[in-house]
């Protein structure tokens, strides 16, 4: 398990910080953080084996209408690359996961997807970090730049867009599509400053770089959540993990020809730092985390109005079974109340699930017990319409590579 970490050179390094140490309502009253109070339930739906099966899943959850999830692990799979290329999967209602498609790696194919899925018509769309035809070198990593792929519904995979660099290099998140079946999404790195870009895949497999991010004059550097798009305006909202004008990160917003406005720069301070989670999906206001910074330094979960005004919701303390770290965002319900992870604290020091409802009221939902229900979720859980919440575990469970789990508050 030591070898990976070397070969997730890409990957946070909220991970070594934490060992170490599009718009949402939500009232803001005095916050009064509640006791924890475990879920009423708690099931491992599947646990990954690192094999054939996949290993540690860092995107996000799709679900179809048949309550069926959709996933991808950044490893396993294909021996091809170190430790495997990874695989797109699906777990059914009773926990029964089938590997729909399993990645090769270079020259021709991608490896490592370490982003969630877009599902439409059918159709599963994503990134994979490396891999393709690109000429990327990549250290202990498999070599090529990255690529945008399609799964069909009869596991035929296809490489939509092989990244080369200077249009970008390392996509680490999904894409997001507007109504005309363009997908939009990030790479980290790459673009004209080597800091990552914004980019625009249309239908016909034609990309074009909306923006470089430059990391000077106030700009963001290395995105590291996927996009969030208002289906009213078009308009794209994301964050950057450094950058700014406190290099500390930034919240961002892009028209569909590329103009940006940033709309927030972290300080590092109270108001949080290094923003690696995407955005709560739009109402009023823009809802997020930090990963870092706050009054305790453990992460923040914010806020931010149309007009700019910044609020922290709440800030991770990072002691007395609190959370720390939350790297997966956020989900909101029809209520108005946030759910997420947090990467690392809790109970068993292995990361937690929480709640902070439209009055302020912060609960911790479930401490993540190593050895049972898997280590470390990383990614932001989706909610079905009974209430239910689902998500990943990155690390350990039964297997040792991380686990599906369902969670009802």
């Amino acid at each position: 398990m030591a070898n990976s970490a070397q070969h997730r050179g890409w990957i946070s390094r909220i991970w070594r910080r934490g060992a170490s140490g599009a718009f949402a309502v939500v009232l803001v009253p005095g916050l009064v953080a509640t006791p924890s109070a475990q879920a009423q339930t708690f099931k491992v739906l599947y646990a990954f084996s690192g094999g054939s099966d996949g290993g540690w899943s860092y995107g996000d959850l799709v679900p179809d209408r048949k309550g069926n999830l959709y996933g991808t692990t950044g490893y396993g799979g294909s021996t091809a690359c170190p430790e495997g290329c990874g695989v797109v999967f699906k777990v059914d209602k009773s926990g029964k996961e089938t590997v729909l498609y399993s990645f090769t790696g270079p020259p021709g194919d991608g490896a490592n997807p370490l982003g969630g899925l877009g599902y439409t018509g059918g159709n599963l769309y994503g990134t994979t970090a490396f891999g393709g035809t690109g000429g990327c070198q990549n250290g202990g990593n498999p070599s090529g730049c990255g690529t945008v792929f399609k799964v069909d519904k009869t596991g035929k995979e296809t490489v939509l867009y092989n990244f080369t660099g200077t249009d970008g290099r390392v996509p680490l998140t999904g894409t997001v599509e507007d109504a005309q079946g363009s997908l939009y999404g990030i790479t980290y790195a790459g673009g004209a400053s080597n800091l990552g870009t914004v980019f625009k895949l249309d239908k016909s497999g034609k990309e074009t770089v909306l923006h470089s991010f430059t990391g000077t004059g106030g700009d963001g550097a290395y995105p590291y959540a996927g996009l969030l798009r208002d289906p009213k305006t078009n308009l794209l909202y994301g964050t950057t993990e450094y950058g700014g004008s406190h290099g500390f990160g930034t919240v961002f917003m892009m028209d569909t020809s590329g103009k940006e406005t940033v709309l927030y720069s972290f300080t590092g301070g109270s108001d949080g730092e290094y923003p690696e989670a995407g955005l709560v999906p739009p109402a009023d206001n823009l809802s997020g985390t930090t990963a870092g910074g706050g009054a305790y330094s453990f992460g923040t979960i914010f806020q931010l109005s149309k007009t700019g005004q910044y609020t922290v919701l709440h800030s991770f303390t990072g002691t007395g079974g609190d959370g720390s770290n939350p790297t997966g965002g956020l989900v909101r319900d029809h209520k108005g109340n946030l759910y997420g992870t947090t990467l690392n604290g809790g109970a068993y020091g292995s990361g937690t699930a929480f709640e902070l409802d439209s009055a302020g009221r912060y609960t911790i939902l479930r401490s993540f017990d190593p050895s049972i229900d898997g280590q470390n979720p990383y990614a932001v859980m989706i909610q079905d319409t009974k209430g239910n919440l689902y998500g990943t575990t990155i690390r350990l469970g039964p297997s040792g590579w991380g686990t599906v789990f369902k969670l009802t508050p």
